[in-house]
């Protein structure tokens, strides 16, 4: 493990901490990177354009995750203050819906670099938005990017947040997403995962006013000796708040998931009604998948369940397709994407997201050459 010299402090977690239990954390040495940066494309058209600024004040940091959570948050942290400041700043204004996405395009080119990026989405009152960060970097690249993104939706805005993780398979990513709904808003975090190495994200959905409405979507595809890991958190504050996620994930050869689940209601949250439910498919023998699911609930009057499952895909799924002549490896690439159908129709019609469905077939077909 790193010595952690340029980030004074700042303490690496381990194995034993329960929010990192699973992980690969102990595999990590911060001392074989120094501190680098990605490169960013931003699309944003005519319409919304005004509203993202690129190398924002540090002043803007906090307004989702006033503290950090971790040693990356707090990593994270020390880059938006130094010569390796990465921010984005999307800030509506009041009343304003931005019917355009703004797409950030984050590239990771070269080997050796510890990135820290961080978006900020400060949404207005009764405004809209929806916003796309996108990650790559080829196969030869061997980094790690632990970007932050925060969210504050005041009073009635909505705003809609898609990661998408196209990594090659050298790099690591430890991501953190922090949303703050305020009274009767809607947040809509979604997370696409295909690429990386070791590829983690915290995710946590705080409702502080009353009405404040959340959803956390995820799909995330495993294989080779990849690992997806996923620490969700639904954190009820206000009364008659509403979250509900969903995350479905799948992994073969000898790759392996992580998650781990917290529904948390506090004791002013009476009203409250949270739903969290996580699948997997184990597409291989070799392939492992760990899921656990928790509730914390402090007041009465709430409606709260959640569920899991791990497990190889059902064999009378498979017959009854291969029973009309579809291939064997047809057949299960058809039920893969079955299952995954209920992710990718959630969500936005955008064309970032529209090849998404051909990227997981492409991905399965590999597997099984």
């Amino acid at each position: 493990m790193s010595s952690l010299a340029h980030y004074p402090g700042v303490v690496m977690p381990t194995v034993e901490e329960e929010i990192w239990r699973y992980s690969r954390i102990e595999e990590l040495n911060l001392d074989t990177y120094v501190a680098g940066s990605v490169v960013n494309h931003v699309d944003a058209p005519s319409d919304v354009a005004s509203i993202v600024t690129q190398g924002a004040a540090v002043g803007e940091c906090g307004v989702a995750m006033p503290i950090p959570v971790d040693a990356f948050a707090e990593i994270n942290a020390i880059h938006c203050s130094g010569a390796h400041a990465d921010i984005i700043t999307v800030k509506t204004a009041r009343g304003k819906s931005y019917a355009s996405p703004v797409v950030i395009t984050r590239t990771l080119s070269v080997s050796g670099v510890l990135a820290a990026p961080r978006l900020i989405i400060d949404a207005a009152e009764n405004s809209e938005v929806t916003v796309v960060e996108h990650f790559l970097s080829s196969d030869d690249i061997s980094s790690l990017i632990a970007p932050v993104v925060e969210i504050r939706a005041a009073q009635s805005a909505r705003v809609t947040y898609i990661a998408i993780n196209e990594l090659g398979n050298k790099t690591w990513k430890i991501a953190h997403q922090q949303s703050l709904g305020e009274r009767d808003s809607t947040t809509r975090l979604f997370t696409v995962a295909l690429g990386g190495d070791y590829a983690r994200v915290r995710t946590e959905a705080r409702l502080v006013g009353i009405g404040a409405t959340t959803q956390q979507v995820a799909l995330y595809f495993a294989d080779k000796t990849q690992m997806h890991d996923f620490r969700t958190l639904q954190t009820h504050i206000a009364p008659r708040t509403s979250s509900d996620l969903l995350f479905k994930g799948a992994v073969q050869d000898t790759a392996k998931s992580v998650y781990t689940g917290l529904i948390r209601i506090e004791h002013e949250a009476h009203g409250s009604q949270a739903y969290q439910t996580n699948r997997n498919l184990t597409l291989s023998h070799g392939a492992w998948a760990e899921s656990v699911p928790n509730l914390e609930i402090e007041t009465n009057d709430v409606k709260c369940s959640h569920a899991s499952t791990v497990g190889p895909i059902d064999d009378e799924q498979r017959f009854y397709l291969e029973s009309r002549g579809i291939h064997p490896d047809i057949a299960e690439r058809l039920v893969v994407l079955g299952f995954f159908n209920e992710v990718l129709e959630r969500l936005p019609q955008i064309d970032v997201v529209s090849g998404l469905r051909a990227k997981v077939a492409a991905k399965l077909h590999a597997g099984t050459q």
